[in-house]
């Protein structure tokens, strides 16, 4: 193996994607005066709902808190339980366990890493409000095939924290289930600092989640701005809920960033091709299923699977570039208790390894990747 090179230039595991765009959408925001949620929100939420092909988006602070107000719109609650894959981020379980409702953790497919549909049919109980499939990486989770096979009973919430800008069958993700909840988060492809948006195929729960995003008020502060009434501080309270709301600031960076969203992802789609033709010799190196006509992901990750996943990762480390893990099955985190065995999520995610990927890397940066995992696992 040859010697590590400490003076190259660190590569990034990920890094937002950002110009002067942005500087200037921000700066004019801050010149407004008008800081919270307001008209930048108002209309990135149109762009977005168009963007995901959604009839309404509603924007909040994190996905995190658009999962927890999906929870609220389906009155999910003690006693009640909803389905989540293990290999995910620990916010999607987190916001049924909020809720004091309970995961039922499912595996995942060998080769997507997304939920397990057989499995997850196998866990529905009397007591299932809910499936709540992860688009992994960006992957697409074939949500159709889902409805099929658990009929048209149970609401569908789908986390596409990963899945900005991905498509299934022609159609942007955003739209197949009963709500999408979308990530804005530093690294995510389409970032606002943070936040998040929950997408709706009709106008069904729509206007409650606008009210559960803040307190529960009837009525924000932009909207009432735009009565004709003197008296703008009369507005009703209905829900106990907590404060989501999305701020101008952020919602002018996110716009920026839609219009750059697909530039920014065929970026990470060539680097994801470039990565797999330079490991297709290898045969240690288990690389991500690649898109297909049906399924074209976001490419928020690129996880390879190998062994000596571990010490590769340092490995990688000694050579200036940063790696990760996604994820630690959830299910075996302590806060989750005693749950059941999941072989293939626990096999898969010991061998799970993230490589750089964000559109800021170069073909140069990607082959100092490829060298680097090639040369770890020759010797």
């Amino acid at each position: 193996m040859p010697t590590p090179n400490h003076k190259q230039t660190p590569i990034a595991l990920f890094r937002p994607f950002l110009g002067e765009e942005e500087v200037q959408a921000v700066s004019e925001v801050l010149r407004s005066g008008w800081l919270g949620q307001g008209p930048r929100t108002e209309e990135f939420e149109r762009r977005f709902a168009q963007y995901a092909g959604a009839a309404h988006t509603v924007a909040v602070n994190s996905c995190t808190s658009a999962l927890s107000i999906s929870m609220q719109l389906l009155d999910v609650g003690p006693g009640d339980e909803v389905i989540v894959p293990a290999v995910t981020f620990v916010a999607t379980s987190h916001a049924v366990a909020y809720h004091r409702a309970r995961p039922v953790f499912c595996d995942v497919d060998p080769e997507t890493l997304n939920m397990d549909i057989e499995d997850a049919a196998a866990r529905i109980s009397p007591r299932t409000r809910a499936i709540l499939p992860v688009h992994y990486g960006g992957r697409p989770m074939e949500v159709d095939r889902l409805r099929e096979r658990i009929g048209t009973g149970l609401p569908i919430i789908e986390d596409a924290a990963h899945a900005c800008g991905s498509s299934y069958k022609g159609r942007a993700i955003g739209g197949h289930g009963n709500v999408a909840c979308f990530s804005f988060q530093a690294v995510k492809n389409l970032t606002a600092g943070d936040g998040g948006a929950i997408a709706f195929p009709s106008d069904r729960g729509v206007d409650r989640a606008r009210v559960l995003r803040w307190l529960g008020i009837n009525r924000d502060t932009w909207d009432r701005t735009k009565l004709p009434s003197q008296l703008w501080w009369q507005y009703e309270v209905d829900d106990i809920t907590l404060k989501y709301q999305m701020n101008d600031i952020a919602a002018a960076i996110a716009i920026v960033q839609l219009e750059k969203l697909d530039a920014m992802n065929a970026r990470r789609r060539a680097i994801a091709e470039r990565y797999t033709a330079g490991f297709a010799d290898n045969t240690r190196v288990q690389t991500p299923p690649m898109d297909t006509p049906n399924s074209r992901s976001s490419w928020h990750l690129y996880a390879i699977r190998v062994d000596n996943r571990d010490a590769l990762h340092i490995a990688l480390k000694e050579r200036g570039i940063a790696s990760g893990v996604h994820y630690k099955p959830v299910h075996l985190y302590g806060c989750y208790g005693h749950n059941p065995t999941l072989p293939v999520a626990e096999e898969q995610c010991a061998r799970l390894l993230s490589l750089p990927m964000h559109p800021g890397l170069s073909d140069d940066d990607a082959d100092r990747v490829i060298d680097a995992v090639n040369a770890f696992t020759a010797s």
